[in-house]
């Protein structure tokens, strides 16, 4: 009986940081979503639903910060999930001499501050100075250089781009590691049908990399929708708002004092984070042979 009941008493301790430091907080923040706590005011008011309102109301302009949200995640799923996959299969079956060192390579971004890069990109996207420009004009392709992080059209875009480089070793990662699980003979029993390597991507690999990519799809997901640091080093929000997402909103809020709209539209993140992962995780766990 005691070795059954021993080892429950490691969880108590972290089950309680987790309760008092993550769960607790975060059910005060729903529940102050719901007053006027402001930085101008010792009184909390109940508001009910008048957060809310502000926030699904066209006025403020909170609902294009939930559609720059919104557009950032799924560009970036999609990208990180692309390229991390593209990279984890040539790793894994194209490259046989030196993988290790390139595995290093791809990762590094990966564990770089999130601030280095972006003062890094800041510099190399400046649209006067910045390397990438400097080197289109040296070869000739003027027309390419661009004012990538000032332009409103493709400031979201230019993000997306330097936040997929330095996410793609993390994907690449998962799915190598959901690759070196698939036995194969699978392989080998296909081969011997004469099946192509489409076939082969398409009918082996894909449906037994399922649960790896389950996992990068909802990290990305998660990600996505929390986004702020990489932006506010990028681009601040900016130009205008082209590239402000709920994060930077709620920082915002917070800064100007304005508690309640804030936690208000962090609930709203929350609604949203935990209705689509419902939905992905469902899809994607589906049984291979069903979908």
């Amino acid at each position: 009986m005691k070795n059954k009941i021993y080892p429950a008493y490691f969880m108590y301790g972290a089950l309680t940081l987790y309760l008092v430091f993550v769960v607790l907080p975060g059910f005060m923040g729903i529940a102050y979503s719901f007053t006027d706590w402001n930085s101008y005011s010792t009184e909390v008011n109940f508001v009910g639903l008048d957060n809310f309102r502000t926030i699904l109301s066209s006025e403020e302009g909170y609902l294009d910060y939930i559609n720059n949200t919104l557009f950032f995640t799924f560009y970036t799923i999609i990208l990180k999930t692309i390229f991390g996959l593209a990279l984890a299969l040539l790793l894994n079956y194209g490259v046989r001499r030196l993988t290790h060192l390139y595995r290093v390579i791809i990762y590094l971004p990966v564990v770089l501050p999130t601030i280095v890069v972006g003062l890094v990109f800041r510099s190399i996207l400046n649209p006067r100075t910045g390397i990438l420009n400097e080197f289109f004009r040296a070869v000739g392709l003027d027309a390419l250089a661009q004012p990538w992080l000032v332009n409103p059209d493709i400031a979201m875009f230019s993000v997306i781009g330097v936040d997929t480089w330095k996410g793609t070793g993390y994907i690449m990662v998962i799915l190598l590691a959901g690759l070196q699980t698939i036995p194969q003979e699978y392989y080998e029993a296909a081969e011997i049908d004469g099946a192509s390597a489409i076939a082969k991507l398409r009918f082996i690999t894909l449906p037994l990399l399922v649960p790896a990519l389950t996992v990068v799809t909802v990290l990305n997901l998660l990600y996505g929708l929390r986004v702020f640091d990489i932006i506010y080093v990028l681009t601040g929000g900016g130009p205008g708002y082209a590239t402000d997402v709920v994060f930077t909103a709620v920082f915002d809020e917070f800064s100007k004092g304005r508690y309640g709209v804030g936690t208000a539209l962090s609930s709203v993140l929350f609604i949203v984070m935990s209705v689509a992962g419902f939905f992905i995780v469902r899809r994607l766990t589906r049984d291979p042979v069903e979908a």
